[in-house]
């Protein structure tokens, strides 16, 4: 029965073999590289400067935006969005003008293209519209058609006479203005309870 070789045995006859070589391997150390995408806590966390414009007029604002997601290279467009009332916003030239409109996920409202950390961007802004400007429109044009019927016809019809509601008189041009305005603002409300998850 053969003895079995200790590994203490194997390790010194490696070393002594190594000496007599005239060329011996070097053994490879292991490196840490550093990855770059790995952050310590008190680095700066990325962001790039955005030049925003208003319907191609401005820089109205020049601010700070961090950028955000897996790899910290996503602008946060939905945040801009909200804070400055903005419906939407497009990649701007300040020479050529507006282009093509900047994309998010829905989701989590950042850009679907990435960014370089101290880019500076310029965006134009589309303003949200206002609901005082599409119910003016409505009432004015609601009025103007009430008095062109009422000069052309003669007999006044029944449904020009004010109408007894709720113990009042109302006209009825008054209460369509009225059914109009609650269905913006019930569709409006909507929007907002959806974003806030209700």
């Amino acid at each position: 029965m053969e003895k079995p070789i200790e590994e203490d045995a194997v390790i010194e006859s490696s070393s002594d073999s190594s000496d007599d070589s005239p060329n011996p391997i070097p053994i490879p150390i292991p490196i840490p590289i550093p990855n770059p995408s790995t952050r310590s806590a008190d680095a700066k966390p990325p962001e790039v400067e955005v030049h925003l414009y208003r319907r191609g007029k401005g820089p109205v604002e020049v601010f700070k935006c961090p950028l955000g997601g897996w790899g910290q290279d996503q602008l946060e467009v939905q945040d801009i969005l909200d804070k400055h009332g903005l419906k939407s916003i497009y990649a701007f030239n300040p020479a050529s003008g507006r282009a093509a409109p900047i994309r998010f996920n829905g989701r989590n409202g950042r850009s679907l293209l990435t960014y370089r950390d101290g880019a500076v961007i310029c965006v134009d802004g589309e303003p949200k519209d206002s609901w005082i400007n599409p119910v003016t429109k409505i009432l004015v044009g609601t009025t103007l058609l009430t008095f062109l019927i009422i000069i052309l016809l003669k007999d006044t019809p029944e449904w020009i006479k004010p109408a007894k509601l709720f113990g009042g008189n109302f006209p009825p041009w008054i209460l369509a203005c009225v059914v109009i305005v609650f269905t913006r603002l019930r569709k409006r409300t909507l929007n907002i309870l959806k974003k806030y998850g209700w």
